[in-house]
């Protein structure tokens, strides 16, 4: 059973330290483990399912996320950041990973599929070259630099507004714009995206 983050009759703490009850989770305390959850929750899967976009898919992908955060807890430092930026981090990798597989899956089938049915062709390459986009967007994020990529992870799959992304990441909201700028000029250049001609 879950214990309450205001209902355990001496812990009556409106406002949870995450960096504390993921160092008292490190230790094996599973109670502040439920109460980091109840606190991060929502989130979290909010993350997940922003990415993967089916929502059973997306309960799984978090509790996957939950369990790798409870065996890795020890791993984080609080010097490097704040927790909740911490685990969306894990959250989008592990349901980048979930999308990957899904879409290698989706590869395999239409490539069997474009062999033995009479399928449209255009349609066939519809789907592949959106699953060759998709992943030269990913390379793409991975070849930001780590501060570019968790503010725009934040602010784009993430839903935050900048002002928001400045609170978690306890930066200036003007460092978090050139941080988001930067990266998406980076993400626009690596994309071949062109703009208008000034």
């Amino acid at each position: 059973m879950r214990t309450s983050a205001t209902g355990d009759g001496g812990h009556d703490d409106p406002d949870p330290d995450p960096a504390g009850l993921l160092a008292a989770s490190a230790r094996g305390d599973q109670g502040a483990f439920a109460r980091l959850y109840d606190l991060t929750a929502a989130r979290v899967h909010g993350m997940v399912l922003r990415v993967v976009r089916d929502p059973a898919q997306a309960a799984e992908v978090t509790q996957d996320v939950y369990l790798q955060i409870w065996r890795e807890s020890a791993r984080f430092d609080p010097t490097a950041g704040a927790v909740l930026p911490w685990l969306l981090m894990i959250a989008h990798r592990r349901a980048v990973d979930r999308v990957r597989a899904a879409q290698s899956s989706t590869l395999r089938e239409d490539r069997y599929a474009a062999v033995h049915t009479d399928r449209p062709y255009d349609q066939v390459s519809e789907q592949v070259q959106a699953g060759l986009d998709a992943q030269r967007v990913h390379k793409a994020l991975a070849d930001l630099t780590e501060v570019q990529r968790e503010a725009i992870t934040l602010a784009y799959l993430g839903g935050y507004t900048h002002r928001e992304v400045a609170e978690l990441l306890h930066l200036p909201l003007g460092t978090v714009k050139t941080r988001v700028r930067d990266g998406l000029i980076r993400l626009r250049d690596a994309l071949g995206v062109c703009d208008e001609q000034s």
